[in-house]
């Protein structure tokens, strides 16, 4: 994190310096153009004729050398900034290792296989970004074929994001309807957010819209009953359609944000009902990796001055416990090897110090008197001093 904060320290001085400049610059072209618009406003009102040549000599001279010397002083100025981005470079080359060679595998690709699998990884996160043309381009130069059953759904996803980000509600409402039953299933309120969207757009129209707007809650709002509170605060918007929703304490419904809400809801349930993350694999994959980089750089760096190479000889094991933050925890898999059953939030794998995991009732219940010895190995230990893990 210093490094970074000393890298930055360089970029606002940039930063300060441009806009300084660029200050600077503004003011002296201006009385520049201002003093050669007085000149040629003279030369034109009084004419050359009646115009005292020496003096209009030395006014030109004095003019032209004003304009030279403004130019040498901007070039001069600009050329200090220059040395002020190089800093930037050297701030970055001083504080951050490029070469990371020493905390990476040198064969993880080097199988066909494994160049299909990363490949294949790529273009799933670039349909999930919409960049299908670049999908397409990267299946045709490495020989990746994707099965259209599986480039279908983002096809839809993203034409329906497209479509929300330029606050168009019914392909969304569409998809909802089509999928009502399965959304429900997941406990999912996209639908009713949907409406209540297209609600409050037919609200922010006036009272020319008030018919309409009570017909359409009427329509799509019944099946909500557990949404009542909601609903019956649509019924009060009503009464202050007259003034304007932004004039009434409803006027939080008209933010803007809701649209970006919108959209990560129905990104969030729409890949649930496909099976998939919320995040492509990639973009977790390389969070994680900028989180762990430096740490695993630093012991590299430590492992080099202590002279104990041998401490970490496998680039597919971490020499430490990284941790990479909640937002990279997902939900367990793991079956206690003691008990035979599967590990769950309220009985997650626990990680004892000898390394051995086991479920926390197998812990509770192999605890003696504060103690703890390891089915696996003769390691006595406290059982407070067991972790819990995520798979």
């Amino acid at each position: 994190m210093e490094q970074c904060l000393c890298v930055e320290r360089e970029l606002e001085k940039v930063l300060h310096r441009f806009v300084t400049y660029g200050h600077q610059s503004e003011e002296r072209l201006d009385e520049l153009l201002r003093s050669v618009c007085d000149i040629r406003a003279q030369l034109v009102a009084f004419g050359v004729q009646d115009a005292d040549l020496s003096v209009l000599s030395q006014t030109m001279a004095q003019c032209c050398k004003n304009i030279k010397e403004t130019v040498q002083m901007l070039a001069s100025r600009h050329k200090d900034i220059h040395g002020s981005v190089s800093k930037v470079g050297k701030a970055i080359d001083r504080n951050f290792d490029a070469e990371i060679s020493a905390v990476v595998a040198e064969t993880v690709w080097d199988t066909p296989e494994r160049q299909k699998y990363l490949s294949e990884t790529i273009v799933e996160h670039l349909y999930r970004q919409g960049m299908l043309s670049v999908a397409e381009d990267l299946c045709q130069e490495s020989g990746v074929v994707i099965d259209m059953s599986m480039k279908q759904p983002f096809l839809e996803l993203n034409r329906i994001l497209e479509a929300l980000r330029m606050q168009d509600l019914r392909p969304a409402l569409e998809w909802a309807v089509t999928n009502r039953q399965r959304l429900l299933d997941l406990n999912s309120s996209l639908e009713f957010k949907l409406h209540r969207l297209y609600f409050i757009s037919l609200l922010s129209g006036g009272i020319g819209n008030q018919m309409q707007a009570l017909q359409y809650k009427k329509d799509h709002f019944y099946f909500y009953n557990n949404l009542f509170k909601y609903t019956f605060s649509f019924q009060e918007d009503l009464v202050y359609l007259r003034h304007g929703i932004e004039n009434s304490p409803y006027r939080s419904l008209l933010e803007t944000n809701q649209w970006a809400e919108i959209c990560n809801i129905f990104t969030r349930d729409a890949c649930a009902l496909l099976g998939l993350s919320v995040e492509s694999p990639l973009s977790v994959s390389f969070a994680s990796g900028c989180m762990a980089l430096p740490v695993l750089m630093n012991i590299k760096q430590v492992i080099e001055q202590r002279q104990c190479s041998g401490v970490w000889t496998h680039k597919d094991e971490l020499p430490i416990e990284i941790d990479l933050g909640k937002k990279c925890w997902y939900h367990s898999v793991f079956a206690c090897p003691i008990l035979r059953q599967q590990t769950s939030e309220s009985n997650p794998p626990m990680k004892l110090i000898c390394g051995h995991v086991i479920s926390r009732d197998a812990l509770n219940k192999l605890t003696n008197a504060g103690k703890l010895k390891c089915p696996y190995c003769p390691m006595e230990q406290n059982p407070s001093h067991a972790k819990q893990i995520y798979f």
